[in-house]
């Protein structure tokens, strides 16, 4: 048995923006806790995984510019400015001078988070606190041993504690099979790359056209061709001896990401288009937020002003009709982002994208969408099942290929490779054939949107779907699931009050019944508003806090990147300030959604 005090369980971006909100409250918070202590399992501590040199690779972009990542000590460009040029030519930054508005390399960004959290390390050791830092500590349980005594199990001790954060950020827990050409995830990257002097010489297939999916082709990419600048923009030719190297992703939709824009306002605010009053006007007598009516009540106007900046008056007149949709919205521009031909549909948004980001010229319909999101997402645990099955099928997979948007110089990557003829894609839906009868590849079957079915063998298969969400079964500590303390997280549906009254668009296998009302299993655990675990008793445990991503999917559907990582610790170190916290009743969105219009860098 060591020590008590906070223990915080991985040392990734939303652990560092932990411990900046800490010490920015340190006078107060240091009569709750004295001591700190930061886990993390890997040999690097203080990175976070998309950017630890362990992990990834040079050639890898951060998605990310300075100008929209969360201030810690110093800005992510001022610290590039006084690296030294060494060290900036090792991660893969070569064009000068330094800018606020330019994606650098994810090792890059992973050296700066690893020297704000060392730095942040000292400064709350000056403002009174003491710390230690683990690395190669995996967390295997968690044991709840009585009141205010936490217990974390370690494979070799055991560590007390009176308060415990849940970081642990991404979990790839699918296994590879190499012999087979099969990678469940590409992390670390190091796995799929050839060793020096070697080469695919055959296709390689991508399960997914997102982001992940562009890291591993500019890393294979580089290793098989080189990149040169002509008056034609950016162009590939492949090595001599790799005269076969050829990559295929393959994409559901057959969408790939849109590009990057130019935008107004870099953060994202909870209540930037409407206000906390306004918004809980909207919810109704049985406490349900309708998205429909979020829609029309807060999106419509805020779109339609954005649309007018964007000089776009034929989709402004649209959202100014009483009958017109969120679903006829997302139809409708899906079907104007959708290309006939992925990559030259691209090219044509290059020109856009170029003029948007080189001359600062917003394209405001999208922050603006990004924005309302961004607000629902913070209040999601007040929409009926309904609503959530809508938001996953209809809206998420839109936001993530129009929103998530791809860095210009990914893109041109991407398209010097489509212009060389080493990249493909192929839409449809894909499994992997477990018991194909092939030898030393993976056998894969894609389902084309009209019903046909075919076959195709690679050599190396990689899953870049991203896939890492974690549910009740295979919650990392498994302690917590037995003793009750955590459960799946559900959303309550408005209409029918048992299975039959449902309508066929359900699948009830995610359905179940409690009393008098039916629930809908919608991923992930189950967190309250302050992000506290929630138990089968409808009881928090106060003193433990989930703000895993891939853990709590389901209650928060929209939470992504750096801005969501200093956001979901704000809410959760201002709970500290605000509420009681001895208390297990779970903490209702109405109480913490104050602390939201409270702060403003929500």
């Amino acid at each position: 048995m060591k020590n008590e005090g906070l223990a915080i369980i991985g040392s990734g971006a939303t652990a560092i923006y932990c411990l900046k909100h800490i010490l920015d409250n340190s006078a107060t918070l240091l009569n709750q806790f004295q001591h700190i202590s930061i886990f993390e399992k890997s040999k690097n501590i203080g990175y976070g995984m998309p950017y630890n040199p362990a992990t990834t690779d040079y050639y890898n972009l951060a998605n990310i510019s300075s100008e929209e990542i969360p201030l810690l000590n110093q800005s992510f460009a001022d610290w590039l400015r006084d690296q030294s040029k060494k060290d900036l030519k090792k991660w893969h930054i070569t064009k000068f001078p330094i800018d606020d508005s330019e994606v650098y390399s994810r090792i890059a960004l992973g050296a700066y988070f690893h020297e704000q959290f060392c730095l942040l390390l000292e400064q709350l050791k000056t403002a009174g606190f003491s710390i230690e830092a683990f690395s190669n500590h995996e967390v295997l349980d968690i044991e709840v041993k009585e009141k205010n005594k936490i217990q974390l199990i370690l494979k070799n001790e055991t560590y007390h504690f009176s308060r415990v954060v849940i970081a642990t950020g991404h979990n790839f827990t699918h296994q590879d099979k190499p012999k087979s050409g099969y990678y469940s995830t590409p992390w670390p990257i190091e796995k799929i790359i050839p060793k020096k002097d070697a080469f695919y010489n055959f296709e390689i297939g991508l399960l997914g056209a997102s982001l992940s999916a562009f890291d591993v082709v500019s890393s294979l990419s580089h290793r098989h061709g080189a990149f040169s600048e002509s008056e034609n923009g950016l162009e590939f030719k492949l090595h001599e001896k790799a005269k076969n190297f050829k990559i295929t992703l393959h994409s559901a939709e057959g969408w790939l990401p849109h590009l990057q824009y130019e935008q107004e306002e870099p953060f994202r605010e909870i209540y930037r288009h409407t206000t906390r009053e306004e918004l809980f006007l909207l919810v109704d007598k049985n406490g349900f937020l309708r998205i429909d009516d979020f829609f029309n009540a807060i999106c419509k106007p805020a779109l339609k002003t954005a649309f007018k900046k964007d000089a776009n008056s034929k989709m402004a007149k649209l959202l100014a009709k009483s009958a017109f949709t969120f679903k006829n919205f997302i139809d409708i521009m899906a079907e104007n982002h959708e290309y006939v031909d992925s990559f030259e549909g691209m090219k044509k948004e290059m020109v856009q994208a170029t003029d948007s980001v080189e001359n600062d010229n917003p394209i405001h319909w999208m922050e603006t969408l990004d924005d309302l999101m961004y607000c629902l997402n913070f209040h999601a645990e007040m929409m009926p099942a309904e609503d959530h099955l809508f938001f996953k099928k209809e809206v998420k997979s839109f936001l993530m290929s129009v929103i998530a948007a791809l860095p210009l110089s990914s893109a041109k990557i991407l398209l010097a490779l489509y212009d060389a003829e080493v990249i493909d894609l192929i839409d449809g839906k894909v499994e992997v054939m477990k018991d194909a009868n092939v030898t030393n590849q993976t056998q894969i079957e894609i389902s084309d949107p009209d019903g046909t079915t075919t076959k195709k063998n690679y050599t190396l298969f990689i899953n870049c779907s991203g896939n890492d969400q974690i549910n009740v079964d295979n919650y990392p500590f498994q302690s917590l699931v037995k003793s009750g303390l955590v459960r799946k997280a559900r959303a309550k549906f408005e209409a029918g009050k048992n299975l039959s009254e449902l309508n066929n668009t359900f699948d009830t296998s995610d359905v179940w019944q409690n009393e008098n009302h039916l629930f809908l299993d919608i991923g992930g655990i189950d967190v309250d508003s302050a992000y506290h675990i929630i138990g089968e008793k409808n009881t928090i445990s106060p003193h433990i806090h989930d703000l895993a991503f891939t853990h709590t999917h389901g209650c928060r559907p929209y939470s992504y990147g750096l801005q969501a990582c200093h956001a979901t610790s704000a809410i959760m170190v201002n709970s500290w300030l605000n509420l009681k916290n001895d208390s297990k009743k779970p903490k209702s969105i109405d109480v913490v959604s104050k602390i939201y219009a409270q702060d403003s860098d929500l």
